[in-house]
This record gives C-alpha cells, sequence and structure tokens, in this order.
C-alpha cells in the first residue's frame, strides 16, 4: 500500500465540524490531512443558506472566540443578516445571516488550501487503523494507508446514507452526492453501536417563477452585527427574504396523501429532528392550526434557486409539486430541485468525553452530525472541540473542556456526552441554564484568553479581548463614582427623554439602568465621558442593567462547580456499590463521569442514588493515605 506523507492528525470529512476540526489542528502546528468525499462539496449547505439561529448564534459566536473560522467566513459572504428575539432579554438575541453559499464553500475551501500544516484530499477512508489499543492510522478505499497517532471523524449524514422521495429510494448523501458506505463499519468495529437518524430538506425553486409581489417582504437589520469578533467593517444588507403561508388547501393535500408519505407509510426508520419538523408532520400534530410559515430565501446573489424554508418533505414529487403551487406567490413556481428525506447512520454520543474523545480508543475523536446532532453551528462548534483536543493529545497536555457556565459549547458536549440524545439535537437557548451569563456579545470575554493559552487564537483576537474586558472595567468604576447633583442641567435632561426628576444626587451607573437610557444618551448628559466602541457600550450597558440577575447566576455557577469539582475515582466499580439502583449502575457503567455533577445530570440516575454516590467518593477519600512531604 501506497503510504502518505507524515502526518499527526487525520480528518475524515470536510463539513462544518471537519473543516474547524482541521483548522484547529494545523493552527496548533499539528501536520493535518484532510480527507472528504467531494472536494466540491467541501463546507456545504446542504439545506438552509444560512448560519446562526435561536441559540445557535450563540455557537457561531464562541467557535470565534475561540479562533475558528466560521464566524469570519459568513461575514464575508453575508447577503442578509437579523438578530433575533431582539423584543425579548440580551440572553437570548440571537444572529442569523443568509449566506451565498457557493461563496461560502469557495472562501471556506480557499481557507483550507492556504493554511499551513494542513493538506487537503478527496478520498473515501474504509478502515480506522489502531495498535495497541491507540490510534494508528487510516486507510482509504483506493488501498492508501495514512499513518497518524490521532482521528477526528467528521462525517456528517453520509454513512450509509439513504435518499427518500415518495416511493423512491436509494443510497446517496445530500445534494445529489454519494454516500460513505465502509466508514460505519470501521466504527462498529472499534466498539461502537450505530443508530438511524434522519433529516430532510425543503425543495429549491426558481427565482423567476416566484410571484414575490404576493408575499411579505423580510428586510434585513440595519445596522448589520458581524458574527467575528474580527470583523471591522460589517457585512451589507445586499437581498431580501420574503414570508408567505401555507392555507387549508396546502393542508387538504397533504392530508390526501399521508398514506404515501414515507414517515407514515414505515419506509423511514430513522429518528427525526422533533424541533425541525417535516410539513406533513406539522399538519398531522398542528391539526389546529390554519397556516404556517414559509419563509422564501435566496441561496445566492446569482443563483437562481430559493429555499423554501418551513417546507421540509419527502412526499411523492406529484404531491410536492401540488403543495407547492397551493401556497400564495408559489402558484407558477417551478422546483429546480425536489425536496427529500436522508438517513444515516450515528454513534451514541455517551461513548465519549467532553472533549469530543472515545472512552475506549485513545487517539480518536468525532464531531458533528455523527454525535446525533443537528445543524451546521452545532457541527463546527463540535469540530473545534475535536480539533482543539485532538491537538491537546499529540502533545501530551490536559484536555480543553468547557463547563456548562462558561459556553454554549460546554452545554452542548455535557449533554451529548452526559445525557446523550434519542433524536437530532438542536442547540436552544433553553438548554443553558446560565444563558444571563452566556450571551453571544460576551464570548470573546469567557473563551478566547483560554483559546490564546493553548495557542489556538492569534495575538490580534487576544488584544482585542483583552482591550474590551479593561474598558468595560474602566468605564463601570467611572459611573459607579460619578454623581450628578439635582441641578436644572440634569432636570432639563430627564424631562428630554423621558424620564422621572429625581431629589437629590444620583450616579450615572443608577441613570444607565434605568430604561431606555443608554451611554450615548449619558455622554449628552456629561460629554466628558470617553467615546467607547460600540461593542464596549454594549457590555457596559448590559453588565449595568443586569448587574442584580448576573451576580445570583455567578452565585449558582459557585455551586454548580462546587459538584464538578468532586471527581469520581476513575477505577470505580459501579456494580459492586451497595445502595445503588441497576438502572444508575447501567447508566454510570456506560457513562463513566467524571464528576458528580456530570453523574447527577445522566438520566436514570436519581438524586438518591447520587446520595450514594456521594457518600461513596467522601469514604474513599477519607481512606485514602495521607501524603508525606518530603
Amino acid at each position: 500500500m501506497e503510504k502518505h506523507s507524515p502526518t499527526d492528525v487525520v480528518v475524515i470529512g470536510a463539513g462544518h465540524a471537519g473543516c474547524e476540526a482541521a483548522l484547529a489542528c494545523a493552527r496548533m502546528g499539528m501536520r493535518t490531512l484532510l480527507i472528504t468525499l467531494h472536494l466540491d462539496a467541501v463546507a456545504l449547505m446542504p439545506c438552509n443558506p444560512a448560519v446562526g439561529g435561536t441559540g445557535k448564534g450563540h455557537l457561531v459566536r464562541e467557535v470565534d472566540a475561540l479562533g475558528g473560522e466560521m464566524g469570519r467566513c459568513i461575514d464575508a459572504v453575508t447577503i442578509q443578516s437579523r438578530m433575533l428575539n431582539r423584543s425579548k432579554g440580551p440572553a437570548v438575541h440571537s444572529l442569523r445571516a443568509q449566506a451565498d453559499k457557493r461563496a461560502y464553500h469557495e472562501r471556506m475551501l480557499q481557507t483550507l488550501l492556504g493554511e499551513p500544516n494542513l493538506t487537503l484530499r478527496q478520498g473515501e477512508v474504509g478502515r480506522i487503523a489502531t495498535a495497541n489499543g491507540k490510534i494508528s492510522g487510516v486507510v482509504t478505499l483506493t488501498g492508501q494507508a495514512v499513518d497518524c497517532r490521532a482521528v477526528v471523524v467528521a462525517a456528517g449524514v453520509y454513512l450509509n446514507g439513504r435518499i427518500i422521495i415518495g416511493e423512491y429510494a436509494r443510497d446517496g448523501g445530500p445534494s445529489g452526492l454519494t454516500c460513505a458506505s465502509a466508514l460505519s463499519g470501521a466504527l462498529f468495529d472499534l466498539g461502537f453501536t450505530l443508530r438511524r437518524f434522519k433529516t430532510g430538506t425543503p425543495a429549491r425553486l426558481d427565482g423567476k417563477t416566484i410571484r414575490f409581489d404576493r408575499m411579505e417582504p423580510q428586510p434585513g437589520d440595519e445596522p448589520v452585527t458581524p458574527f467575528s469578533f474580527l470583523t471591522d467593517v460589517p457585512p451589507e444588507n445586499l437581498a431580501m427574504c420574503y414570508l408567505t403561508w401555507t392555507n387549508e388547501r396546502t393542508h387538504s393535500i397533504i392530508r390526501a396523501n399521508l398514506s404515501r408519505a414515507p414517515m407514515y407509510q414505515g419506509t423511514i426508520h430513522g429518528t427525526g429532528a422533533r424541533y425541525c419538523p417535516s410539513i406533513e408532520d406539522k399538519i398531522v400534530r398542528f391539526a389546529d392550526k390554519a397556516r404556517h410559515q414559509v419563509f422564501i430565501e435566496p441561496e445566492g446573489l446569482r443563483s437562481p434557486e430559493w429555499y423554501v424554508q418551513g417546507v421540509s418533505t419527502s412526499l411523492p414529487e406529484d404531491v410536492q409539486i401540488d403543495l407547492i403551487h397551493s401556497i400564495a406567490g408559489l402558484e407558477d413556481a417551478n422546483l429546480l430541485r425536489l425536496a427529500y428525506a436522508i438517513e444515516y447512520d450515528c454513534i451514541d454520543p455517551t461513548r465519549l468525553d467532553a472533549s469530543m474523545a472515545a472512552h475506549d480508543v485513545p487517539g480518536l475523536f468525532l464531531a458533528g452530525q455523527i454525535n446525533g446532532t443537528s445543524g451546521y453551528e452545532e457541527a463546527a462548534a463540535q469540530g473545534t472541540l475535536a480539533g482543539i483536543n485532538a491537538a491537546l493529545y499529540l502533545r501530551g497536555d490536559a484536555p480543553f473542556t468547557i463547563a456548562r457556565d462558561e459556553g454554549y459549547i460546554g452545554v452542548l458536549a455535557d449533554d451529548l456526552t452526559v445525557k446523550g440524545t434519542d433524536e437530532p439535537y438542536r442547540m436552544m437557548t433553553s438548554r443553558a441554564e446560565y444563558r444571563l451569563l452566556l450571551r453571544q456579545d460576551n464570548a470573546d470575554l469567557r473563551l478566547t484568553e483560554r483559546a490564546h493559552a493553548i495557542g489556538l487564537a492569534g495575538e490580534e483576537r487576544l488584544a482585542r479581548a483583552i482591550d474590551k474586558k479593561e474598558q468595560t472595567a474602566r468605564t463601570l468604576e467611572l459611573l459607579r463614582s460619578s454623581r450628578v447633583p439635582p441641578d436644572a442641567r440634569l432636570g432639563s435632561w430627564l424631562e428630554e427623554i423621558g424620564q422621572p426628576q429625581v431629589q437629590s444626587g444620583i450616579s450615572l451607573l443608577e441613570l444607565i439602568r434605568r430604561p431606555g437610557v443608554d451611554y450615548a444618551a449619558l455622554r449628552v448628559l456629561r460629554p466628558e465621558l470617553p467615546e467607547l466602541a460600540p461593542s464596549v457600550e454594549r457590555q457596559v450597558c448590559l453588565t449595568a442593567r443586569y448587574e442584580g440577575y448576573l451576580e445570583k447566576q455567578r452565585r449558582e455557577a459557585v455551586k454548580f462547580r462546587a459538584l464538578e469539582a468532586r471527581p469520581i475515582p476513575v477505577d470505580i466499580d459501579y456494580g459492586a456499590l451497595p445502595g445503588l439502583r441497576i438502572e444508575a449502575r447501567q447508566k454510570l457503567s456506560a457513562v463513566r463521569p467524571s464528576s458528580l455533577g456530570q453523574a447527577s445530570r445522566i438520566p436514570g440516575v436519581s438524586p438518591a442514588d447520587a446520595a450514594v454516590l456521594s457518600a461513596h467518593i467522601s469514604r474513599t477519600r477519607r481512606a485514602a493515605p495521607v501524603r508525606q512531604e518530603e
């Protein structure tokens, strides 16, 4: 077999997880080989042509804060941007940007090709080799052996992929591409149990045949907020999206053809995403709804294709055409691509630890939809984490993990590896207990210094994060110490902005906490206040207004950390531990939590089981011999 040039780590798959994993490894000094089934599908967006969304935007910001590429890439190719949940609190504000999907692919491809230490190659891995129980290399289907000490599997939805449209089904990957047929067996040979999940995507329409005048325009936000903390010139809104609705005729067409729907025929065996249901599933589950939203989104500035968000389906072709034509504005629309469902193999992520490393195969990491998640953003987050830890493993350094109170990536990793998932996992702000601490605007303040310490985030990124943190702290102290007397100037200013008068002196910090008062308004009252960058102004305002709530969450996080700080002995035999229920013994043995906090979050482990485990840890610690000082 032909040998490849010296390689430290092989990344399998060049979707959003694989790209971030490969870049992280290469940027941390590892000789990295990225193998993909299709060079034309690098960073492909086979579903919606967008990045971000509720909860997902937080992940992209954190990937960027760590030194990842997704934020910079989407900023370069954004054609429309919106901040979701503006009417709610800042904890759930989430950025979402429409991408020119072809430009996104091209930019990420050029980034990969231009990265030192990174080699890109088209091919298919058929076997993952081990020696003495550890990763030793991979072998492609064409017979090339690549020696390496770490492998990141980021195979997406390609493992034994099966495309389903009505009564028609064939083996294949998304967007008409081929699937990976051998890698599932390689993972099975390594001890992984495989499951079948399902996802789907709507039809694509020819923009020339859409009647946009019958729809509601959905403009982007001004000014645009970029994803990357390094983007100085925000993207521009260059395209319009549109809103239309299904109607009773649409629903009647679907109900009349449910017997032909693969979901209800039993043709589809994989588990689908609860939070991204097909249109036929919506009609059945929400039978009382008279209509459902349909967003019409461009796939690029030069592309004729428009994405029909909200109408994911696997119904037969003739039914798809009828239901699309029943929607206002789509009466004459030409379907360029049919909607389809895709089934694929994935693993049980509880076989991994919080660093995305396999429990039983040192040097093996898995990231993305192969772990049972959905979405580009969840994939990129896992890829970043897996890439970082593959590099640290090769260095012989301790793993890099993110706790639930440190980032959404930590919530994602903990949910997957401790709780597991029985359906495609989707990140939502409701999953994060400490979401007021984990806002998307402060991801750099939370993570960039840590990423710089391990060699991923660069000097410029670090300098910007530190400057932002120091300016915020100085300004808050200035506002706290600056008081304004109850004179005519203050009274006139309060009257002008519609605020109640004060009878005594008041600090600028108290003023900025008032509804409708921001830092710009304070500078009208006190022009001598320093001018701040918008990102610093936001930190100042949010920290001042939510100071009490932030402190409360910090106290809760301290309690959480106390449980996380109680390690469980690595060699513990749960089967021999008296007092544990059988289910708890089985779950604890399978997941192998590293701390009492993790153990308490495992489904099937009751508070009584956690108490038994806590008592055992305490007894073990008391019985441990005291280490004598030399």
